[in-house]
């Protein structure tokens, strides 16, 4: 998009990754395990990410995930993610699952989240990442949410910070 490092077009970071389900992956029932969406998930948020930043990531928050529906063994998971916003060393990426009917060309939504990345040095310590500039509407009402999921999150994680630090160290408070 530019020649200036510290801006990208959401297009410059965005990432897929493309897996088939297999038995080891999934439960009884034959569905792929929720844990291993949420890693598949992570993975590929933090590669678009990454892309953005220029820079190794660390997932900070996954803060929301809806299971819409099941992964069978034997489909074909599509993870789609993008850089929604970014901040001054953090990043709100999306991550959209869709399974693909590989017969039929057809799509069905399985599972979207919300993950927060920080960008790091190789010594752990917070790194600034580029701006983003949204191209399309659709972009620009992903960074407008995501600048709102912020201020609400905000309020929220200084309440859980408050909770903690008022807490008795034993893990079964």
């Amino acid at each position: 998009m530019s020649d200036d490092r510290n801006i990208r077009a959401v297009s410059e970071s965005q990432a897929e990754r493309n897996e088939i389900i297999f038995p080891a992956d999934a439960n009884p029932l034959g569905n792929l395990f929720g844990g291993k969406l949420m890693q598949f998930i992570d993975l590929v948020g933090a590669v678009a990410a990454g892309r953005h930043a220029r820079a190794y990531t660390v997932t900070a928050s996954m803060d929301h995930l809806d299971f819409v529906g099941p992964v069978r063994v034997g489909e074909l998971l599509i993870l789609r993610a993008s850089v929604n916003r970014a901040f001054r060393t953090s990043m709100e990426v999306g991550v959209k699952a869709m399974v693909e009917d590989i017969l039929s060309g057809q799509y069905r939504h399985v599972a979207s989240a919300y993950l927060t990345y920080v960008a790091v040095d190789m010594t752990g310590k917070s790194v600034e990442v580029p701006q983003l500039v949204p191209e399309t509407e659709h972009q620009k009402r992903r960074f407008e949410d995501a600048g709102k999921r912020r201020e609400l999150n905000s309020v929220e994680v200084k309440r859980k910070k408050e909770l903690r630090a008022s807490l008795a160290p034993d893990w079964y408070v």
